[in-house]
């Protein structure tokens, strides 16, 4: 699941331990499968000029791939842990990880009836304990992409989950609309994710 690369004894990380979460923004774990031309692909597999399917404009090319190792220490709170999502919690075919800041597209009805949009926009983090996720503590080194298009797009990953690249929107803030979603605020979400 994680690409779990860890670092010899005594060895100094190229980041300072503990920058977990602070750093991750969209970024991707490396084993996730994403949706390709050719098929499903591991994100690290993914390079600067592969198509990608989208959820709304098809194919896109990718315009860069930042790759890089986020360290974890003893010291990590659970907050920054990463989440575990089993098989079918999110349409994806098989378990996967998330980062806690991963942007993550909900399908519900409740979204339509709340917002007139059936997809919504919620950070990871914020699906704690929904259909079996549940944090689970990072390896001390954990490998991220992040894939960047044109425009922010929504990627299909394991096969029937959805996550948004390319996102600036500050989740913090009041909903704004981000290429066409509504990112929700940790507070909203937490109600959101709370009725489904």
């Amino acid at each position: 699941m994680f690409d779990m690369a860890q670092e010899p004894r005594g060895a100094t990380p190229a980041h300072p331990v503990d920058e977990f979460l602070g750093t991750a923004g969209e970024g991707i774990a490396c084993g996730t499968r994403i949706a390709t031309a050719i098929g499903w692909r591991p994100v690290e597999a993914i390079a600067a000029g592969d198509p990608v399917l989208t959820f709304d404009h098809g194919m896109q090319e990718v315009l860069r791939v930042e790759r890089r190792a986020l360290w974890a220490g003893l010291t990590t709170p659970r907050a920054d842990w990463p989440l575990m999502v089993p098989a079918g919690a999110l349409g994806n075919r098989s378990e996967m990880v998330l980062l806690p800041g991963q942007s993550v597209l909900i399908e519900s009805d409740l979204a339509e009836e709340s917002f007139g949009d059936p997809f919504v926009l919620v950070r990871a983090m914020m699906l704690d304990g929904h259909r079996g996720i549940t944090r689970t503590r990072p390896p001390v080194r954990v490998d991220i992409a992040t894939l960047h298009f044109a425009r922010d797009e929504v990627v299909y990953a394991n096969a029937g989950a959805m996550f948004l690249c390319g996102a600036n929107a500050d989740l913090l803030s009041a909903p704004e609309v981000q290429g066409g979603y509504t990112v929700l605020p940790d507070w909203l979400a937490q109600d959101f994710i709370d009725c489904l």
